[in-house]
């Protein structure tokens, strides 16, 4: 009789862990519900926070649907007491944080002739000053605990730039983010990293409407041929987040079958 195969450990058992942007449209999974739920598969107690507290309540109902622990927290992350409010929360319910995920973020198009001020501004806001206050407010309670791990979702549009230029710079804003708070905590057992998302069809691409031709040439911008989803970031922060990846820190992970390796083409979708 064959041996029984025992689950992998990831080393995330028992951890806790934040999730921004956790939510999705329905039952569609976005690149924060699938970190989430895969969170929970390993173990990790998971607090699934969104501006929207009924989508973060949908990617609980998942968790729960597979046997896993996570509870739903509505906040407003561009406001420093919402940030610091859901760091609270988690310390009170479970006692520490020792993960991060995030994972909040808007898009934008347009050079910066096109680009008015009043959206340059929201875009910085939402998807660089986000990370810092959940970041400003995570970490010391991470290192009160002895240490933990952030992952911060960037784009592959920080590294190669196609019309979207404030979005861009938003996103590599998020990448040099990652490498000086890196560099800041390491010694105090802060592991920082960065996922680079490509062309990925998650609930935030098609509920624009997208056509099934510019679905078909997103597929194609990928080396592989393939289309990416939700999980396939999900597994990406799984892996940052966990005891795999004890010795990466500073990292940006470029999940885009290999679209990055082709010329960069204009925004079309």
């Amino acid at each position: 009789m064959a041996a029984k195969q025992m689950p992998e450990d990831w080393g995330l058992e028992g951890k806790v862990a934040i999730v921004t942007g956790g939510g999705a449209a329905g039952t569609g999974i976005g690149n924060g519900r699938a970190a989430a739920i895969l969170l929970a598969r390993a173990g990790t107690k998971v607090i699934v926070v969104d501006k929207a507290i009924d989508l973060a309540e949908q990617t609980v109902s998942m968790v729960e649907d597979e046997g896993g622990e996570a509870v739903a927290l509505g906040a407003d992350l561009t406001r420093d007491e919402d940030c610091a409010g859901m760091v609270r929360y988690a310390l009170d319910r479970y006692g520490r944080l020792d993960f991060l995920d995030n994972n909040v973020g808007i898009g934008s198009r347009g050079s910066v002739v096109d680009e008015s001020l009043e959206n340059w501004r929201r875009v910085m806001q939402v998807n660089v000053e986000t990370m810092f206050l959940a970041s400003k407010h995570a970490i010391p309670a991470m290192v009160r605990g002895g240490g933990g791990a952030i992952v911060n979702v960037s784009s592959i549009s920080a590294l190669r730039p196609r019309g979207l230029t404030t979005y861009s710079a938003s996103k590599g804003a998020v990448i040099a983010l990652t490498r000086a708070m890196a560099v800041d905590h390491g010694r105090e057992g802060v592991r920082v990293n960065c996922v680079a998302p490509g062309p990925v069809y998650t609930p935030m691409v098609y509920q624009r409407g997208m056509t099934p031709e510019v679905r078909d040439r997103r597929r194609l911008a990928s080396v592989l041929q393939r289309e990416g989803t939700g999980w396939d970031i999900g597994l990406a922060v799984r892996f940052l987040l966990s005891d795999h990846a004890r010795y990466i820190t500073g990292h940006t992970l470029v999940v885009d079958g290999g679209a990055t390796l082709k010329g960069p083409e204009r925004a079309s979708e």
